[in-house]
């Protein structure tokens, strides 16, 4: 935390969807970190209304605005010295069935902030990425894995003596975060199931908030410039997080766990059973760290036999944890 703070100490931060569960995690650390101010900007109003409530902040700038509005990403960047880009239309069904407001926000959306951060001559921009971008099947991961590339290559339109760098960081879900399959699961539980899995044989990559927080903040402080930055991420099969939460709901509710029905739902639309953090190409490349990957420009293109699977970060061929792991998982976050 002391690298962090003396990065962020005295820094003008703008927080694009900064109500959300990820960003307003970044925006609660940055205020510990003696920031000038964190501004948020986000187009959800009750959102923001509740997180000035919750933190009490003079630091703390409530910017209501849309990432699509490319005038209002232009007031919201003036003189920051830093940007954090996680705004973004994050679920895959509703992205699957409404594909332009994707488009609009994921795409378009990063543009906006690419082009207003150069042209108001913000030092450093951070994007938000997810396992979805890596060979996505679906319009949330095409999006988002265009957004990476518009990062990855905006110097490309840069011109001139610009001084703005970019980067993005890419992992897997946060860990009871809005929306995510733990409150899911937790509110079915408590409303005496049924518990709808995919698949039996489902497996993510999960990371805990604050970690996930730091590893965003950290990438800040080091990058320079094209990169993407990939955390190494425990990963779980679904089911055993449901044995986990339900025994749970039986200690914390005194539920009877015979009366939980586990049903099986089939996958949702643009779902996968599995989820990766790299490509084979990308992981034949990457410069591997003790905690994390990084990818640097220019991105791979191509592997072949043998390294398509050995050098896939891939959850279905990852070292699982256990039912006690993820329950100590689960016990380290709290509610």
């Amino acid at each position: 935390m002391t690298t962090l703070k003396s990065f962020y100490s005295g820094k003008t931060i703008l927080v694009t969807g900064g109500s959300g569960s990820i960003g307003s995690g970044v925006v609660r650390m940055l205020l510990g970190l003696d920031p000038a101010s964190v501004r948020v900007l986000d187009v959800n109003e009750n959102g923001i209304f509740n997180l000035v409530q919750e933190l009490h902040s003079r630091r703390l700038r409530p910017f209501i605005g849309d990432v699509r509005d490319e005038k209002r990403v232009m007031m919201a960047v003036q003189d920051a010295d830093v940007v954090i880009h996680a705004a973004a239309l994050k679920h895959v069904p509703l992205s699957e069935y409404n594909p332009l407001e994707a488009v609009n926000v994921n795409i378009q959306g990063t543009q906006n902030v690419i082009s207003a951060a150069i042209q108001a001559n913000v030092g450093r921009v951070i994007n938000i990425s997810t396992d979805k971008a890596v060979d996505p099947i679906n319009v949330m991961g095409a999006t988002k894995m265009v957004a990476e590339r518009l990062i990855t290559n905006a110097p490309n339109y840069m011109g001139g003596n610009r001084n703005t760098t970019l980067c993005s960081v890419r992992f897997g879900n946060v860990l009871n975060s809005s929306g995510s399959v733990i409150p899911l699961f937790k509110g079915q539980i408590r409303n005496g199931g049924p518990l709808t899995l995919t698949s039996k044989k489902m497996t993510r990559f999960f990371l805990p908030m604050r970690a996930a927080t730091e590893f965003i903040l950290n990438a800040g402080t080091r990058m320079e410039g094209r990169e993407i930055y990939i955390p190494k991420m425990p990963a779980l099969k679904i089911i055993d997080l449901a044995k986990v939460l339900i025994d749970e709901g039986v200690a914390k509710h005194g539920i009877d766990p015979k009366s939980i029905e586990l049903k099986i739902t089939g996958p949702r639309p643009g779902e996968k059973l599995h989820e990766a953090l790299l490509t084979a190409e990308e992981g034949a490349a990457a410069c591997e760290e003790q905690d994390m990957f990084v990818l640097k420009h220019p991105l791979p293109t191509e592997s072949e036999g043998e390294e398509q699977t050995r050098n896939r970060y891939d959850s279905r061929y990852a070292d699982f944890l256990d039912l006690q792991q993820i329950k100590d998982l689960l016990e380290s976050i709290g509610d």
